[in-house]
């Protein structure tokens, strides 16, 4: 081999070694979600609660975490991700949510707009057990990380089981923080689900799940 090839033969060698460490880099297959934390019902909470949901997917893995600021602090927050059994895309609720005008937006209300309870973020989500799994705590600050790794397929599973013919649709539901003090005083209109005290489910924090990129 002369010269000029032997030149060319090292150059595309070196270029393929490039390409192949780029594509060792690239997070081929990797999903992102981001739901942007509000507030909600900040004269109750006193406080503003916001923070960020992300969920990234890779390699048949789902990890969902939540990093929450300006919770009610020292207690514990039920989280979830809400949306309709039809697959129409969820919305948060805005202040008209409030029908019967006692100046809260309760758990019933967001219904309209953010359909119903669908996977609790705690220990294990495709347990599906919403009343009765762990949810994080805030600190004394009100602040909050929660993270967590889970099949993807399981996580389905579960889903499909709960709400027959629905897939995880993320980008078609929303993320609530909820929770205030059990001393919280508020009015005998505020709604709940069953006998769960309406201080658990209070909405006080909401964002819709968007794709990334």
């Amino acid at each position: 081999m002369n010269k000029p090839m032997k030149l060319l033969a090292v150059a595309s060698a070196a270029g393929a070694l490039a390409l192949l460490a780029g594509c060792a880099s690239t997070p081929w297959g990797t999903t992102t979600y981001v739901a942007q934390l509000q507030p909600m019902n900040t004269a109750v909470t006193g406080s503003a609660t916001t923070g960020q949901a992300t969920f990234t997917e890779r390699g048949g893995q789902l990890v969902m975490d939540v990093q929450v600021r300006g919770a009610p602090a020292n207690i514990e927050h039920w989280q979830h991700f809400h949306g309709f059994k039809n697959g129409q895309p969820a919305t948060c609720p805005a202040a008209g949510a409030d029908t019967n005008r006692d100046g809260i937006v309760d758990l019933i209300e967001t219904g309209p707009s953010a359909g119903t309870t669908m996977v609790p973020f705690i220990q294990h989500p495709a347990s599906m057990d919403i009343p009765h799994g762990t949810y994080p705590v805030a600190d004394a600050s009100g602040a909050y990380h929660y993270r967590v790794t889970v099949p993807v397929a399981e996580l389905q599973a579960a889903f499909a089981k709960q709400f027959p013919g629905q897939k995880l649709d993320l980008d078609r539901r929303v993320v609530f923080i909820h929770g205030v003090p059990a001393s919280t005083r508020l009015p005998a209109s505020v709604q709940s689900l069953g006998p769960i005290p309406a201080q658990v489910t209070l909405p006080i924090a909401c964002g819709v799940i968007k794709k990334a990129g």
